[in-house]
């Protein structure tokens, strides 16, 4: 598996913004599905807002999806990170350290959603959906029950923001565990 490049920029008033209003939704101490939900309400207002990144923050990599970690709030709560797709990029099959919550900014992504149902004594991977998801669309969600993969299915750049419930400046990654493809592909 490839780890995503990791970058840092100087941040915007708007990303500022976004994040006292995370931390206040976040200092409220719910449950995980309920704090990705209200988190999604609050990213859903500054997709697309072109004061929201600087430049670099929209930077791409020709090998692989890039990682720029914007913010990582300092007690370990929660973190954002936009992550920046040229066409064809596609991540592992994986689940997540803890909830998130993903906002398209630019572009689309194309995402392919698992889950494990039971095989004889061990599991078995199946594909349950496809979806493609535009500009403005936000998706929230908490483990278990995460299992995806997402990729650039477009021609051009797509770049999303993602907020885990966890500190990835520290984790490198809110990836927790790569799964096999299924067979049936």
């Amino acid at each position: 598996m490839t780890t995503p490049t990791a970058s840092a920029a100087p941040t915007t008033t708007r990303l500022r913004d976004l994040v006292a209003e995370i931390r206040e939704t976040v200092g409220r101490g719910l449950a995980p599905g309920p704090t990705a939900r209200l988190v999604a309400k609050n990213l859903a207002p500054h997709l697309c807002a072109p004061d929201l990144l600087t430049d670099a923050q929209c930077e791409g990599d020709p090998d692989h999806y890039r990682q720029h970690v914007l913010h990582a709030e300092s007690d370990g709560s929660f973190s954002v990170v936009a992550l920046v797709w040229l066409p064809g990029q596609v991540t592992p099959i994986h689940d997540h350290v803890s909830w998130c919550v993903t906002g398209v900014h630019q572009g689309e992504e194309h995402e392919r959603r698992y889950r494990l149902v039971p095989y004889g004594g061990s599991a078995r991977l199946v594909a349950t959906e496809d979806v493609v998801n535009p500009v403005g669309a936000v998706s929230a969600f908490a483990p278990p029950g995460d299992i995806h993969l997402v990729r650039n299915g477009g021609t051009g750049t797509a770049l999303s923001l993602h907020v885990y419930g966890a500190d990835i400046s520290r984790l490198g990654t809110s990836i927790r565990r790569v799964y096999s493809a299924p067979a049936d592909c």
